[in-house]
């Protein structure tokens, strides 16, 4: 096919030479396709713009055009060439990632922290009116549109109020700001008021899907109101009801948080579980909690990613973290060993099997995931197995971490742009590319997934192409997705990097976002790249009740990283110096106290 029209599109990629006299320069993209890319009157540059700055100009841009290896993303217009082989471009905007060249603003040591601040205090505010009004879940809406507004009558969904709690939670571990511990403690308490049930017969919580008002009018809801699960409970919503009150768990110890954590955890195993094979179940009837009912229909006896690899980082790790107890450490281990046993299937696809029938035989038929794959979701195993790999070592986590790793760039990546795709077809191309299933959309949580994954490895493995990999994803999230007109982060951007503002895709608060994959990025990023990468320390804070936690120890390990890797530097108590701490254990050993405390311990790198 001729082109033989203009169009507007972004290229990113590494300077490989520079012409000031004639205005322009060249680049090569991540998969080395070279491109020149022209300069015009009207080209102006900034650099990334963190949430609450004000624009980044760049000043000067010749240092960072002459600069080699310069990475930069070059929005503007391909203009057809009579005659010619190639198209002309020309740029009439620049993106650097850094403040000078062959920086990146992401790999600052408070760059992640001032963001999840950012975005906590964004929630605060548009849920609640924080801080003119008090933190009232009441007030909760599940929708909420681009600048944070609200409108009429709403479904208060539990899943959405416990991945908002994770968020505050997050935000308070790393700014130690009161505030997001009162959101994130004021959320778990309204879960636990509104959206728990406890079955005294069998001594289990179930989570409800929500809370639905009308006017003056409540409804608890227990079965799921979506279509792919509707009036089912689908495991996923069980497990991400956890996610907050978890995260809070961490900072307190709250032994009822605890204790409903236990008890819902007993439900996974009492009837998700396959009591007579491996993993667990992915729905259940509302009424028999039987996995095998007509009535579920194409949910009946399946298994998928969610059932089985969620648990981990939604829940699971920080629990272990928080415990530290073997029998939390063997969940783990178990689900990995499933993940990796079942879910590969490279003699048909770079991509992971993701839906299952009862006997791990491949469901390829199931609603709208037929034959597809969810870019995320492979990142997300990849990210979760390095993790789990600092616990329980293991040579097959190892290599399918790194087939992962080695086959998402061509597969899930767009090498022309940065940025990481949403669904597409796992075998059907066209020419050599998986097929789109619905659009070249990229979603923010897609993005999150690739820069956790690159992150850990680079930090834990040190292979430079993970550097690279990671760079490159988290430059584009840093420069396309942050809001800086009204906060947080938006939910989509097209393909070149424009954000998509229409449907549900323009809203900040939905059935799936909540202040979730934004902060976990923010926290986790925080972690990986200060304590592995840049070697920079890090405060973490910590407010325990009182008799907490078992023996008065408080576990304080950030995340699960390699043993010896990270150490305690230095422990406050109430702003004053604290030295009954294992540093390598990464435990501190309260003092016996009636009030509570709060707890700030300065995390290092070891190596």
């Amino acid at each position: 096919m001729n082109i033989n029209f203009t169009f507007s599109d972004t290229i990113a990629g590494y300077i490989t030479g520079y012409n000031a006299e004639e205005r322009w320069f060249t680049v090569e993209t991540s998969d080395k396709r070279p491109f020149k890319i022209n300069l015009i009157a009207s080209t102006y540059a900034r650099g990334v713009q963190n949430l609450t700055e004000g624009w980044q100009d760049p000043g000067d841009i010749a240092p960072f055009l002459s600069t080699n290896g310069q990475y930069v993303f070059a929005y503007g217009t391909f203009y057809p060439n009579a005659g010619a082989d190639e198209s002309t471009f020309e740029a009439q905007q620049l993106i650097f990632p850094g403040k000078e060249p062959k920086a990146y603003r992401h790999e600052e040591q408070n760059y992640w922290i001032t963001q999840i601040s950012s975005i906590a205090s964004s929630y605060l505010k548009w849920q609640f009116d924080y801080p003119k009004e008090e933190i009232n879940y009441k007030n909760y809406r599940t929708m909420l549109h681009l600048g944070g507004s609200k409108k009429g009558d709403y479904l208060q969904e539990t899943d959405t109020i416990s991945r908002m709690v994770y968020g505050f939670a997050s935000a308070y571990l790393l700014t130690g700001k009161d505030e997001f511990l009162e959101g994130a403690e004021l959320g778990t308490e309204y879960l636990r008021d509104h959206m728990r049930f406890f079955d005294q017969d069998d001594d289990l919580v179930y989570w409800y899907h929500g809370l639905k008002v009308e006017g003056q009018k409540e409804t608890k809801l227990l079965t799921s109101e979506f279509g792919d699960d509707l009036d089912s409970l689908p495991m996923y919503e069980q497990i991400y009801a956890l996610a907050g009150p978890t995260q809070t768990y961490r900072i307190t110890g709250d032994q009822r948080i605890r204790d409903d954590i236990d008890k819902t955890i007993d439900l996974f195993e009492k009837y998700f579980k396959d009591p007579n094979g491996v993993g667990y179940y992915s729905h259940l009837h509302p009424i028999t909690l039987d996995a095998h009912e007509e009535s579920l229909a194409h949910n009946k006896a399946r298994k998928n990613w969610n059932s089985v690899g969620d648990h981990a980082p939604a829940y699971l790790i920080n629990l272990w973290l928080a415990s530290g107890e073997q029998k939390h450490a063997d969940f783990l281990e178990y689900t990995f060993d499933t993940i990796t046993k079942y879910f590969p299937d490279y003699e048909n696809s770079p991509f992971v099997q993701e839906k299952f029938f009862e006997d791990w035989s491949k469901d390829q038929t199931w609603g709208w995931q037929q034959n597809r794959a969810v870019v995320g979701h492979n990142l997300k195993i990849a990210w979760n197995l390095i993790r789990q790999q600092s616990l329980t070592p293991k040579e097959e986590y190892l290599a399918f971490a790194k087939k992962i790793a080695e086959l998402m760039p061509a597969a899930g990546s767009d090498q022309q742009r940065g940025g990481w795709y949403d669904v597409v077809e796992r075998v059907q191309k066209t020419g050599d590319k998986h097929q789109f299933v619905w659009h070249d959309r990229k979603a923010w949580w897609q993005q999150e997934q690739a820069i956790l994954a690159y992150l850990i490895m680079y930090g834990v493995l040190g292979d430079k192409e993970y550097e690279k990999q990671a760079r490159e994803a988290a430059a584009f999230y840093n420069a396309f997705f942050l809001d800086n007109d009204d906060g947080g982060v938006y939910f989509n951007v097209l393909g070149n990097g424009m954000p998509y503002l229409l449907g549900t895709e323009r809203f900040k608060g939905s059935h799936s976002m909540s202040a979730y994959h934004s902060t976990e990025l923010c926290y986790l990023s925080a972690v990986y790249i200060n304590l592995l990468i840049t070697k920079q320390p890090t405060y973490f804070y910590f407010k325990p009740y009182p008799n907490g936690w078992k023996d008065n120890i408080l576990r304080v390990s950030p995340d699960i990283l390699p043993p010896g890797s990270v150490y305690i530097s230095e422990v406050f108590i109430d702003d004053q110096p604290y030295t009954d701490f294992d540093a390598y254990a990464l435990t501190v050993k309260l003092p016996e106290t009636e009030e509570r405390i709060r707890v700030k311990v300065q995390i290092s790198s070891a190596k």
